[in-house]
């Protein structure tokens, strides 16, 4: 059944829509066995148009002639709805022929923004193979909208305020295959992501940076793991930033050195085995059950190796909670200790701090860490493992950007953001 809607029902459709003068909806017609809804938008006679030519300063253009166009709105109840309008092309003096533009929707576009605002919010949060099914549109379309508002959006940012940079990789599939993100710690923001983790993506940050208004002469402060790659790229490409190393990549290397003096001794001591995540986990992470079962390892008596590497590792903690003033005494004291610790791995653990020295009592003062980027790796693992994996690293580089640019999108209730 196809039914019309009455004039009172057209002033509701327009109202609803958010159409001001010259627009107006002129025809509904609702088709429930075909499950649509046709909007047909018309401008008043007589209307004159601003030319859409950036800059331009003409807005009392005559209409030249007419384009039909269609485009797809958000559903009305469960069916698809649709907006049909004769769009005006006008003469400008300046620019000649132009076709106007509309206030429901971009350019080049075959959705409204509203429609387009849904999909976004509906991208952060689903694979886009899901936010096609809700939409009922091909996922090419979908990722289509994503991308153009995302690069859009991220084209328009302004850097120039980025002071404390820190930069992590993420991997985008099996192997040897990453993707670098950059995070503007004091914005919370990743203002860049790009493939790869080696001294060229520093250069390409810096580069972006300054396409953005940036200056990588005043970023002063860098937060990384020991990579020889960032740490090249950084010396070379921010050469006016401190490098600190991040904590939690230390911790980490810690933590490793801890399990292989582990793995070395359940030769002799076989009550260590399937204890892994008791030695790994912090105190206050393990269940009641897991705390005593590890003191009972912990206790003097049992003069286990992994326990003393799980102390040394433990007082290297406490160098993050020492005042400034002694921290670099305590680190070099702590060095002293564990390198006479008779445990390989942690005196494998020594060499690499007294090699990154600088970088790591930089701390103290910059306090920069990476907990932002775990955060944000987090995240869009999370998403791509929703995703089961992305076509390729410049689909996962979109999302990056969707979740942690902290871009100024379209939404629901602001269709078109400043």
């Amino acid at each position: 059944m196809v039914g019309g809607v009455g004039v009172d029902g057209l002033e509701l459709f327009t109202a609803a829509l958010g159409l001001g003068e010259p627009w107006w909806v002129s025809q509904a017609e609702f088709a429930g066995e075909s499950g649509r809804l046709d909007l047909h938008v018309a401008y008043r006679r007589g209307a004159r148009f601003s030319c859409p030519e950036p800059g331009c300063g003409q807005d009392q253009c005559p209409v030249h002639d007419t384009v039909e166009k269609t485009w797809r709105h958000l559903d009305f109840f469960q069916h698809k709805a649709f907006l049909h309008a004769r769009v005006p092309r006008v003469r400008c003096g300046e620019h000649g022929v132009r076709l106007v533009t509309l206030p429901w929707a971009r350019p080049g576009s075959g959705f409204t923004m509203l429609f387009e605002a849904l999909v976004l919010t509906f991208a952060t949060a689903m694979p886009m193979r899901k936010v096609a099914a809700s939409v009922r549109e091909h996922d090419t379309r979908v990722w289509r909208i994503v991308e153009h508002h995302v690069h859009a959006a991220r084209a328009g940012q302004d850097f120039c305020a980025v002071r404390r940079v820190g930069m992590d990789e993420t991997s985008a599939r099996r192997g040897q295959d990453y993707i670098s993100l950059f995070a503007d710690l004091d914005a919370g923001r990743v203002p860049l992501a790009t493939e790869g983790r080696d001294a060229a993506t520093v250069k390409e940050f810096a580069a972006d940076l300054a396409a953005h208004g940036g200056d990588p002469q005043r970023v002063h402060t860098t937060s990384s793991d020991m990579s020889t790659a960032f740490i090249a790229g950084i010396k070379e490409y921010l050469p006016g930033a401190q490098l600190t190393f991040d904590r939690y990549h230390l911790a980490a290397k810690l933590s490793e050195a801890v399990d292989a003096v582990r793995r070395a001794e359940i030769a002799t001591r076989p009550e260590l085995k399937h204890t892994r995540w008791l030695w790994l986990k912090n105190w206050s992470n393990l269940s009641t059950g897991q705390r005593r079962e590890l003191q009972l390892l912990l206790r003097p008596s049992a003069q286990l190796a992994t326990a003393r590497a799980l102390r040394w590792r433990e007082d290297f903690q406490a160098f993050y909670d020492q005042d400034p003033s002694y921290a670099t005494e305590y680190l070099r004291s702590w060095c002293a200790g564990a390198k006479r610790s008779r445990l390989p791995p942690i005196k494998e653990f020594v060499d690499l701090v007294r090699r990154h020295w600088d970088g790591i009592i930089a701390w103290h003062h910059s306090r920069a860490s990476n907990g932002l980027l775990e955060g944000t790796n987090s995240l869009i693992q999370a998403a791509k493992a929703r995703a089961r994996g992305y076509r390729n690293k410049d689909k996962m580089i979109t999302i990056a950007y969707l979740i942690a640019g902290k871009l100024p999108l379209p939404t629901v209730t602001n269709p078109s953001p400043a």
